[in-house]
């Protein structure tokens, strides 16, 4: 059977450098990075190469990026730490966020007794500039705006620049979600005055359990994990040796290849749409991911014209052909409830038939995009 994977968004394939690099990690320096002995010294001096690369390829500094176990914990690090260290009492986020920021947000509001705001959305899901203000002016509290750079659902990229520069001219923190871009897009932290990111190796090809925060300098944050010195005091633990190297060599891959990978997966995205477009005339993209300009290169997401009954079956029709797409996102795809995301920007009539996630990696090649849409106009016409 063939085997397709298109859910890149969830997560992608390990480089086969990433193993080699853990491998030899886990193989040959086995000390604690808080030991002061060589064993020791060797694993800290590594962590500390890694911090110093990473920072390196956003225009960061090294203390400003703080290992955690991926971009939920990043996430959660951030918000919490801010409503309790920085004295945040206005959250303003969006209804299409990751569960990572919606739900923290939706605990915070209940038991801190956070004000939280919800910033209008357009039919494509794009933040409202105009009522953003709005919601910016509308008190003096201490505010933190959240809105992810890129969605992880329908791919939709924001103006990162815009928002964090409007929300600075009222006063406001500035956190984005932005695991499905950091690996994807050139970063410049000092490009503009954006104060916290969040990041997971196991998006562009390194190891999962493994990703950082972005924290500006001087933030005022202490730790959300007790127990500790590790991370400068703001995440206790023993650090995950093997998986920082690994998120170090995958950091570089991505960076050093960045143009020419981007040239080759915005090439099959484009194939997609065209081949969609062609062979099954009454799909719709979802938000902007059918528009290469407005969204991610990795990923699309497609309204299908299929009935109720086959939609049901359709992943599981899809699996058995050996191909890996996600409904909604692969978070919540198993789930009953349908996706936030699209409830938020689609009609009654189209939240009745399936919408497919598919992301796409180096690894994909055009004859797996034609098999895939093959199968699908199969499923469709059956």
């Amino acid at each position: 059977m063939k085997h397709v994977y298109l859910d890149n968004a969830a997560t992608t394939q390990v480089h086969s450098t990433v193993i080699a690099k853990m491998q030899d990690a886990l193989a040959n320096s086995y000390g604690n990075p808080s030991s002061t002995h060589s064993f020791g010294r060797t694993a800290k001096t590594a962590i500390e190469s890694a911090r110093k690369t990473i920072a390196k390829y956003i225009n960061a500094q090294p203390s400003e990026i703080i290992f955690t176990s991926g971009g939920t914990e990043a996430d959660n690090m951030i918000i919490r730490c801010a409503v309790r260290d920085l004295g945040v009492k206005t959250i303003i986020t969006s209804k299409i966020e990751h569960h990572a920021v919606l739900h923290t947000v939706e605990e915070l509001e209940k038991k801190d007794s956070v004000q939280l705001l919800f910033v209008n959305l357009d039919a494509f899901g794009n933040p409202d500039m105009a009522h953003l203000e709005t919601l910016l002016q509308r008190d003096d509290s201490k505010k933190l705006v959240s809105l992810m750079h890129v969605n992880n659902e329908i791919g939709n990229k924001i103006d990162l620049e815009a928002i964090t520069l409007l929300s600075k001219k009222y006063d406001a923190l500035v956190h984005s979600d932005t695991v499905q871009s950091l690996g994807h897009y050139n970063w410049d932290v000092k490009a503009f005055p954006i104060d916290f990111l969040a990041a997971a190796a196991h998006k562009f090809h390194g190891p999962k359990g493994i990703g950082f925060a972005f924290i500006r300098k001087n933030s005022g944050m202490s730790c959300m994990i007790s127990g500790g010195s590790q991370e400068r005091g703001l995440r206790a633990g023993t650090e995950s040796f093997h998986n920082i190297v690994g998120l170090e060599e995958a950091f570089i891959h991505a960076y050093e290849n960045l143009d020419k990978e981007k040239k080759y997966v915005e090439e099959l995205k484009s194939y997609f749409i065209e081949q969609v477009k062609k062979e099954i005339p009454e799909a719709k993209f979802n938000g902007h991911s059918g528009d290469l300009e407005k969204s991610t290169y990795t990923l699309v997401n497609v309204c299908l014209p299929i009935t109720e009954d086959k939609a049901m079956m359709l992943l599981f029709n899809l699996d058995i052909k050996g191909i890996a797409c996600s409904k909604g996102s692969a978070c919540q795809s198993g789930s009953d409830t349908g996706s936030h995301v699209l409830s938020e920007i689609l009609s009654k009539e189209d939240m009745k038939k399936p919408s497919v996630r598919f992301s796409f990696s180096t690894y994909n090649t055009t004859e797996e995009i034609d098999y895939t849409i093959g199968i699908l106009k199969a499923i469709i016409e059956a």
